[in-house]
């Protein structure tokens, strides 16, 4: 082995061994078998001081086991002396000059060798005797260390080339003569450093505390005990070898150090630096003999120059500590860490079982509870209103739009003295909105305190932005207030919703036709409520989160967009219209009627291109209409029509054959039926007339008499004239699907009564409304075709794609010659000097038109009160275009005959109609018929 000093235990390749595995070569510690092993550092230390006051004890008292010589250790296994000095009895007495001289080799005494104690070093077999001669002749031929005293002998490799004294057990550790009571004793074979030694100051600091100088040393990793940091494990092969020799080589050097010096003298020079060499450490460990070891022998501790007090001695193994029992390594206090582990794993699984239990807790348990007190005074819900459609006429022209507005709202739950923090909340809520909303504070407080834990309260409706702007405004300023803490925001809770207001561009044009919508944004009337579907689209929804009645810009919003809704395109023309309800209002207010009604219609596609009435109310406005007012007059009024109805009669007998325009009809001035005398509206004497001429003049006897052909008996007439009527569409539907419209009255044959069956050939006995009477005059101009009426064109879409309407239904009622004849007699109607609508002639058009004048049933008492006055036609009669109905229900005021009071309205809306449809002036005159004829002739 090398002869290297001892590395100092302080340095990092240092290891601690566990007491109760290191080796016997002393760098393993001084437990010795039967030693407990949790004492302790001063217990350990306690328990070996109690063991060595009883060796010396025994050994003072002469018996086995006693003290030893000083000095050298026996085999020479002890620190070596300074060259020149000689133990105390081997010296003789002092002289004069107080030194004492050595004694001779043969004059010194024996000294007995004592006896051997543990385990023998190497396989485990007896120590090395030898005598004092022995002993001196191996001191005196051991070379001297020329660096100072002799350290430990170094230990020699052994034969099979394992590290030495690897089964030793570790040595016994004795207090050195002279050495303090309460100093660490040293182990038997080992001698400390002197005060020159470069180990002294390290050995100094080791005894300074229980760790030593340089801390708790490393533990060893499992496995690895009693093995140097730094030794690689041998592997295959070559180079396993050579790991193996550097690991015996490192062990046998580690077991050198901490037997502490070389005891049996110097160290040979240069043969660590041999050893060293990678080719000679093979064979120097193979050629060096194994020395024999003998029993170690105590030593003195040498003592410090010009010190009196004992060097503490120097903790074997290397170890830098004062560990538990000597070790230098400090008691490992939780050595099997699983119960470490078992604690924070239950630690762990409570937390996490806490963690569970208030989850589950939120989340399932207490889950509503938490989100409404979550969702209180934070996420509002707000409807987002779609756009409501536009009513266009049939040129694009809008007749109903939508403008922003906004509904104004509050949440009454935020107006608590709770939530507001002042007891009269909702009553300055009121005061500040009351000015600016136009409504008075009684009515807003009333609607704050109405439902305290609402959240969804309607303070106004449909508001200009103006009003809005108004109200943020103020909220700004309070909230500003707030937040200075100089007063409290009671606008908190006022918010708006975006309502589009109903804009009516026109005025009341035509807001019979177009309606109104309500409150709530719904058509309540008209076309707005026909196709309420269409226009008002599909309502979005919109949740946000405010804090202080304004919005957290950051938090979530929850939208869904609304759908607009579909512009309605109609079939009205708006010039048209403000010509046919200009002059239908004129003449109301002139003749002091209830009202009346003007129908426009295309004779050709059963489209109207007008529809008044009169009077009329703002749909933009309707809290300020007239009850009565409100609606479509031309369609939801049903009356009798009187003359204007004595097409249909006339038409069935032509159809029928009954009779031709020329067959001659004896009209006298009374016409007794049933159980009354019929007669027409003036008296006259027994008139001779052509059925021309019945038509012309308008007799109710000439009617009566005509109609009585269609059959061989009554009630074969009554059942063809029915027939005839309910082609003509009397008593059904228009087909519009009008709000409100209504389809007349017109009862079955067999429910006539005696006098019915006579009146309702005039006109008298049955209902029908304005659009009605109008088509019955455009189907004989249609050549005798009825086109069921359309007041809508087409739809379109938010994606602007335009949806025509259905093409409306067509039901032949009369042939085409029977339409010709009947367009012939009623142009009699207008161009004869004898005819009733003379007011009716347009100069360059030939006209058609009959009037009508009819007892009036009074819808309030049930009974006829008043007339309604009446004229239909179409023009031009030859190639018709264009047919005008108009009806004056309850003139007071001036003539209530159709001829005189209607006759007018219908020539000043046929001559702008025509006008409007750039429809070209008649080229020819009408042929004459004749109207009555000359009895004999």
């Amino acid at each position: 082995m090398t002869g290297r000093e001892p590395r100092d235990p302080r340095e990092p390749g240092d290891r601690c061994v566990p007491r109760d595995r290191r080796g016997a070569d002393g760098a393993g510690g001084d437990r010795t078998p039967g030693e407990p092993r949790d004492g302790g550092p001063l217990r350990g230390a306690r328990e070996w001081e109690e063991r060595r006051a009883a060796r010396e004890a025994r050994r003072s008292r002469g018996a086995p086991g006693g003290p030893r010589e000083p000095g050298r250790q026996d085999g020479g296994k002890g620190p070596a002396r300074p060259r020149g000095t000689a133990r105390r009895d081997d010296v003789r007495p002092a002289d004069g000059a107080g030194r004492g001289r050595p004694l001779p080799r043969d004059e010194r005494p024996e000294r007995p060798v004592p006896p051997e104690s543990g385990r023998p070093r190497g396989q485990g077999g007896p120590r090395e005797q030898s005598g004092p001669d022995e002993r001196a002749r191996r001191a005196d031929s051991a070379p001297r260390d020329p660096r100072g005293p002799r350290g430990p002998r170094e230990a020699a490799p052994r034969r099979d080339g394992a590290r030495p004294y690897a089964s030793e057990p570790p040595r016994r550790a004795e207090r050195a003569p002279g050495q303090a009571p309460g100093a660490r004793p040293q182990a038997r074979g080992a001698r400390p450093p002197s005060a020159g030694s470069p180990h002294w100051d390290a050995e100094r600091l080791r005894a300074r505390g229980p760790y030593g100088a340089v801390g708790r040393p490393a533990t060893p990793r499992s496995g690895e005990e009693g093995r140097p940091r730094g030794v690689v494990r041998p592997r295959d092969g070559e180079r396993g070898e050579r790991v193996g020799a550097r690991q015996r080589r490192e062990g046998a050097s580690a077991n050198a150090a901490a037997a502490g010096p070389s005891a049996g003298g110097q160290r040979e020079p240069g043969r660590d630096e041999a050893e060293r060499a990678p080719g000679n450490r093979r064979e120097a460990e193979r050629e060096r003999p194994a020395r024999p070891k003998a029993p170690a022998a105590p030593r003195r501790t040498p003592e410090r120059p010009g010190s009196g007090r004992p060097r503490p001695p120097r903790p074997r193994g290397g170890s830098g500590g004062a560990g538990a029992g000597g070790s230098g390594c400090p008691p490992s206090r939780l050595r099997n860490p699983r119960p470490r582990l078992r604690l924070v794993s239950l630690a762990l699984t409570l937390v996490m079982l806490a963690f569970v239990v208030r989850l589950f807790q939120v989340q399932a348990v207490d889950a509503n509870a938490y989100t409404a007190k979550a969702n209180v005074n934070r996420y509002i819900p707000v409807t987002l209103a779609a756009e409501r459609g536009s009513i266009t006429d049939r040129t694009g022209v809008e007749l109903a739009t939508t403008a922003d507005a906004y509904d104004i709202t509050a949440a009454p739950d935020l107006l608590t003295p709770e939530r507001a923090k002042v007891d009269d909340a909702p009553r300055q809520a009121a005061v500040l909105l009351s000015p600016i909303l136009g409504v008075g504070e009684r009515e807003l407080v009333g609607k704050l305190t109405a439902n305290p834990e609402s959240k969804y309260a309607v303070l106004a409706r449909q508001r200009t932005p103006q009003v809005w702007n108004q109200i943020k405004d103020l909220k700004s300023a309070l909230a500003d207030k707030e937040a200075k803490g100089r007063g409290v925001n009671v606008l908190a809770g006022i918010n708006r919703e975006r309502h589009s207001k109903r804009v009516y561009p026109n005025g009341d044009l035509a807001a019979g036709v177009l309606g109104f919508v309500n409150a709530q944004g719904k058509g309540s009337a008209g076309i707005e409520q026909m196709l309420n579907a269409e226009l008002a689209g599909k309502d979005g929804r919109r949740v946000y989160a405010q804090s202080g009645g304004r919005q957290v810009p950051t938090a979530d919003v929850k939208e869904q967009p609304a759908v607009p809704g579909s512009d309605v395109e109609l079939t009205i023309d708006r010039d048209l219209q403000w010509a046919a309800q200009k002059a239908i209002s004129d003449q109301v207010r002139e003749s002091k009627a209830d009202g009346g009604y003007v129908v426009v219609q295309d004779t050709r596609t059963g489209e109207i291109l007008a529809l008044a009435n009169a009077p009329g109310f703002d749909p933009a406005n309707v809290s300020a209409a007239d009850p009565a007012a409100l609606g479509n007059a031309a369609l939801t009024d049903a009356y009798e029509p009187g003359s204007t109805s004595k097409l249909m009669s006339l038409a069935a007998v032509l159809e029928e054959g009954a009779a031709t325009l020329r067959t001659r009809v004896v009209v006298p001035n009374r016409l007794p039926r049933a159980d009354r005398a019929f007669a027409d509206d003036i008296d006259h004497p027994t008139w001779h007339l052509t059925l021309n001429g019945v038509l012309a003049k308008s007799s109710n006897i000439g009617t009566i008499l005509a109609t009585e052909q269609l059959g061989e008996n009554q009630p074969e007439s009554n059942e063809v004239l029915y027939s005839y009527l309910r082609r003509f569409g009397l008593g059904q539907p228009t087909g519009l699907d009008f709000p409100g419209e209504t389809a007349g009255i017109l009862a079955k044959p067999r429910d006539w009564s005696a006098s019915q069956q006579y009146t309702i050939p005039f006109g008298q006995g049955l209902s029908l409304n304005a659009v009605q009477a109008a088509s019955v005059y455009s189907t004989i101009a249609g050549g005798g075709e009825r086109v069921v009426p359309t007041l809508v064109r087409g739809t379109k879409g938010p994606d602007g794609r335009f949806t025509p309407a259905p093409e409306p239904q067509r039901t032949r009622v009369v042939s085409e010659k029977t339409a010709r004849t009947l367009a012939q007699m009623l142009e009699s109607v207008v161009d004869d000097q004898e005819g009733t609508g003379a007011k009716a002639k347009i100069p360059g058009y030939r006209v058609a038109g009959k009037t009508g004048t009819s007892n009036r049933v009074d819808p309030k008492t049930g009974r006829y009160h008043g007339y309604t006055a009446s004229f239909a036609g179409f023009a031009p009669a030859d190639k018709p275009r264009v047919t005008v109905y108009c009806a004056v229900q309850n003139p007071t005021k001036g003539s209530y005959f159709g001829g005189q009071v209607c006759g007018p309205i219908y020539k000043q809306v046929m001559e702008f109609a025509l006008k409007t449809m750039r429809v070209a002036p008649t080229g020819k005159q009408s042929a004459r018929l004749p109207v009555t004829y000359q009895p004999g002739q």
